[in-house]
């Protein structure tokens, strides 16, 4: 088939949405030359048919790999094909392609893992250009060639920096830090709100509003600044308005009013720059981090330096959310799927007790459905040192990633699939020192919620759009000072159930210095005799974890330590004294490189499970399967390997040891001048050697 055939045969096509799809989709490959379907499970009509039992597939057309793709008759808008799609990428293993036509237009939506959406468009009438044909027979033979080249961390990093700048500018004119940090938060918000599109193609914010009220304010500062406030005033107003344009209900906390700062002709010359970048694509995983390296003058010294990566992080929250939830489920899922064996074996039933026993069996399946949906909307996950909100939102992610494969998997089994998401930013608790990280904790968890649900498939959260995250709390997590009393306790945590995040590392000699010494002898004194005095700070953590667990028989801890905790003596006392809980190690990695503040350091990750717990059956150290790891971080496998932890001192060996040499400060002299102390005179009348 020729082009020209092709356009003619297709123009003026007035097939339904249903009997036109696949023949469009042949004559297409008549037209590139390519194989059509005929593998049911690499390349297919109706993908997904038989599994959803409905006739029609998740996708019209689907190559492993390759695309997914999805018809809309002519006329018809195709963002309900995207959206689909969108919905259903899991079911059809994530393809990096996702192409929605009417027969009219051919749309390529990129989908690829760590890399923004791009979206390139061939009208009917133009699909003999070269460049057009080219496209298409990409489709079926190199995806890749639609890779975009820039990634999300890429996009991430070169925003942080050029915010960085911006946020030091207005410091140095005498801008109280904090006040700059939440001014350029709120217009970070604004870039990311009219960038981001909902499944139906409609931007938070009206489309480029943001950026021309940006463009105005170049030829007319005080103007702007005036306009600057109404849209902020409008943000955060139930009813907003901005000239023409009615305004969505964002506020949460981080739109509490209409306060800006005076901006410079530069500084908004800058931040017209910083709009040409896709904000919609950062990165949440990182973004936090290195934002408050940006916008924090304490830290601005480590914009450059490396952070940690989310792979790291994912380490902790496989084995503390995603495996053991996922066991739970798939168990949950072999009960619904034998009540679902009934329903389908009775489903053409005529006797009445036939009927009423598939009854029961579907309302069966649909409870435990439900009932899981529930307890994922109860599942809390605290993280009590949580930053800028790293650990919070990958474990947010990873809740709302299990509840997506729950409901197309028990759709598969034959259930209605639930289409309001039970998981959102009440799943996660936050305790933080610092001011900056913690309000950059919700903005990370806020656009990584409204990400998530757009690259879903979900229309983002309404009235407002930003939920209230004041369980994101900024204070001390291990000390608080009792009004009544004005005495200083232990800090109280919310009760979870799990607990995850990467802790300050302070070792126990350089305390004092970082903490101070009324703080550090305060600290000691409240946690006497469940923290020894010489533990590292990171200790306190750990004793504090198990005690905040909702449900200790069913909890799990995963925390970031410095390899010293389960090296140290004193500092191993905070394990025992959790092993003595009732809890086990389940997953270590006992020595990896960590970047802390910019700086690597060498630190162990450390999950526990509670011994009742049933995923505690599955116990790994550094990726590799063992029996049991000791409090050590060393292995017992097949009843080789001591637990050294365990062991006494003999009897025989008292008083009869040497402590050795013990290095306490720098202690380096250069070969040159250990070479001439050698040739010395030595006043005994020995040899110096």
């Amino acid at each position: 088939m020729t082009p020209q055939q092709f356009i003619q045969k297709w123009q003026h096509n007035t097939l339904t949405e249903r009997a036109g799809a696949q023949a469009h989709f042949l004559d297409l490959c008549e037209l590139l030359g390519v194989d059509k379907p005929a593998d049911a499970d690499n390349y297919c009509f109706e993908r997904g048919a038989k599994k959803t039992g409905a006739g029609r597939g998740w996708a019209d057309a689907w190559k492993r790999n390759h695309f997914a793709w999805e018809y809309k008759a002519p006329g018809v808008k195709l963002e309900a094909a995207l959206k689909q799609l969108m919905m259903y990428a899991l079911a059809l293993d994530n393809p990096p392609l996702l192409v929605v036509s009417d027969r009219l237009i051919i749309q390529i939506h990129t989908h690829f893992t760590g890399r923004p959406s791009e979206v390139h468009t061939i009208l009917i009438a133009d699909i003999e250009k070269p460049e057009n044909l080219q496209k298409l027979k990409w489709l079926f033979t190199d995806p890749e060639q639609f890779k975009p080249q820039i990634t999300r961390s890429a996009i991430t990093i070169q925003a942080a920096r050029l915010f960085g700048d911006l946020a030091w500018s207005m410091q140095q004119r005498g801008h109280e830090p904090r006040t700059v940090a939440h001014f350029l938060n709120k217009i970070l918000f604004c870039l990311f709100a009219e960038n981001i599109k909902s499944p139906h193609g409609e931007p938070l914010l009206p489309e480029r509003l943001f950026s021309k009220v940006l463009a105005n304010g170049q030829k007319d500062i005080p103007r702007f600044e005036k306009q600057l406030k109404n849209l902020f005033a409008a943000m955060s107003s139930q009813h907003g308005e901005f000239g023409e344009h009615l305004i969505a209900w964002f506020n949460g906390g981080l739109f509490d009013d209409d306060t800006t700062l005076p901006l410079k002709r530069e500084d908004i010359t800058q931040i017209i720059g910083i709009t040409t970048l896709d904000w919609s694509a950062i990165d949440p995983s990182i973004f936090g981090t290195l934002f408050e390296r940006g916008l924090n003058p304490k830290k601005r010294a480590q914009l450059g330096a490396h952070y940690t990566d989310p792979v790291s992080i994912m380490r902790i929250v496989n084995p503390v959310i995603i495996e053991p939830l996922m066991a739970e489920w798939n168990s949950i899922k072999s009960q619904i799927a034998a009540h679902m064996d009934t329903v389908h074996a009775l489903d053409k039933a005529t006797k009445a007790a036939d009927k009423s026993k598939a009854t029961n069996a579907l309302k069966e399946a649909n409870h435990l459905y439900y009932a899981w949906l529930e307890r994922l909307e109860k599942f809390r996950i605290l993280d009590p040192a949580c930053g800028s909100g790293n650990f919070l939102y990958l474990g947010l992610q990873a809740l709302k990633n299990i509840e997506h494969r729950a409901g197309l998997e028990a759709e598969e089994l034959g259930l209605e699939r639930n289409l309001i998401p039970h998981t959102g930013p009440q799943n996660v608790l936050g305790i933080e020192l610092d001011e900056y990280a913690a309000e950059l904790a919700r903005v990370t968890v806020w656009i990584g919620e409204i990400q998530w649900m757009t690259r879903h498939g979900y229309e983002p959260s309404r009235n407002p759009i930003l939920k209230t995250l004041n369980q994101i709390e900024c204070r001390d997590a291990l000390l608080s000072v009792e009004e009544k009393t004005a005495e200083t306790v232990a800090a109280q945590w919310p009760q979870a159930d799990c607990i995850i995040g990467n802790p300050p590392f302070v070792g126990d000699k350089k305390m004092r210095g970082e903490l101070s010494t009324p703080y550090v002898e305060t600290l000691r004194k409240v946690y006497a005799g469940m923290v020894p005095g010489g533990a590292d700070l990171v200790a306190y953590w750990f004793n504090k974890a198990p005690k905040a667990l909702r449900d200790p028989t069913v909890g799990l801890i995963g925390l970031v330590a410095t390899n010293n905790l389960s090296r140290g003596t004193k500092n191993r006392e905070v394990l025992k004294s959790i092993e003595a809980l009732g809890f086990r190690i389940i997953n270590a990695w006992s020595d990896l490189e960590w970047h802390d503040n910019g700086t690597a350091v060498r630190v162990s990750l450390i999950s526990f499970a509670a011994l009742q717990h049933s995923h505690a059956q599955t116990v790994a150290l550094n990726g590799v399967a063992v029996d049991k790891v000791n409090l050590n971080l060393s292995p017992t496998t097949g009843g080789i390997g001591p637990d050294l932890t365990r062991a006494k001192i003999l009897d025989e060996s008292k008083e009869k040891s040497f402590f050795g040499l013990c290095l306490a400060g720098d202690f380096d002299v250069p070969g040159e001048s250990a070479r001439a102390w050698l040739a010395d005179p030595n006043p005994d009348g020995g040899s110096n050697t």
